[in-house]
């Protein structure tokens, strides 16, 4: 069976203005167009749904019992159709997006402010998670763009900006290492630190860093929330290294950050999508706002 929208859009006129002449007008037809697709669509069902005399025309039993079922299907093509035209229009839309923690609690809430004073009828969906996690939403479709950390080499992913993030080791005022001229890895290496997860971005940044000089952190323990991290610092449990852009490290007055002056400790941030895949209006449209955003978060974090 082959229904044509057309025919169905027809019937409901008719059936609707009780008038061929009235349901022609509207849907700009001829009379005898308009019978011609009624008489196809009742060939189509095998039914008749109208019934015609010289002064009246009334829907079948059948007609009336398809009446609404066609009306609900009409409207919700319509919606479709309106809704469609809408996001191609750049009138509304979500952006998915997944994000570093510090990163969806730092630019972010900025930049999606920035889009929505511009672009009200805008949604967005933000996961703050970890960099495994962000790719791997990326690489699944889950979200539109990805802000994750570290070098990312996954043919799978575009990187459509990058960035760098200075790492900072953060302590409680008055600790000696806030005394020293610079902030080195021999500095950092003679003092417990409180190390971020073996999953996160940073921690890959770290380990790396004094596995290239040859030595081994002073392990007091391991966080996955960097907020965590600062309060293990307050503390007393060690000095923890945190990216200088992260909003945790001002949280607590009473510690202190300063910049790791070794360009091993600085973190790559890249803002990716899934290669090949045609970004939504929404997600495309927003991404004018975040790449100027990703830049001055960062300037100077190489």
């Amino acid at each position: 069976m082959d229904l044509n929208l057309r025919h169905v859009r027809a019937f409901v006129s008719v059936a609707h203005l009780r008038s061929f002449t009235r349901a022609a007008a509207l849907l700009n037809l001829s009379q005898p167009a308009l019978t011609v697709q009624i008489r196809r669509l009742e060939e189509a069902l095998a039914v008749r749904l109208l019934d015609r005399t010289s002064r009246s025309v009334a829907p079948t039993r059948a007609g009336r019992e398809l009446l609404p079922v066609f009306q609900r299907v009409l409207r919700e093509l319509d919606g479709v159709v309106v809704d469609t035209r809408d996001l191609a229009a750049r009138r509304h839309g979500i952006v998915r997006i997944a994000a570093l923690p510090s990163v969806a609690a730092g630019l972010l809430p900025d930049a999606i402010a920035g889009f929505r004073a511009a672009h009200p009828r805008m949604g967005f969906v933000v996961k703050d998670v970890i960099a495994e996690r962000v790719l791997a939403l990326v690489r699944q479709e889950e979200v539109d763009l990805g802000v994750t950390g570290g070098e990312v080499r996954d043919p799978e992913v575009t990187v459509l900006a990058r960035a760098a993030d200075a790492l900072h080791v953060v302590y409680p005022d008055g600790h000696p290492i806030g005394e020293v001229a610079s902030v080195t890895l021999e500095a950092l290496a003679e003092h417990p630190l409180v190390l971020m997860d073996a999953a996160t971005s940073v921690r890959g940044v770290v380990d790396a860093a004094f596995v290239a000089a040859g030595r081994r952190p002073v392990t007091a323990c391991e966080a996955t929330y960097m907020m965590t991290a600062v309060g293990m610092v307050r503390a007393g449990l060690g000095l923890t290294i945190l990216p200088g852009s992260a909003r945790e490290i001002r949280a607590e007055p009473a510690l202190r950050s300063r910049p790791i002056a070794e360009a091993s400790f600085s973190r790559p941030v890249c803002l990716i999508a899934k290669a090949g895949r045609t970004l939504p209006a929404a997600a495309e449209d927003f991404l004018e706002e975040l790449i100027p955003a990703l830049e001055a978060e960062f300037a100077g974090g190489g």
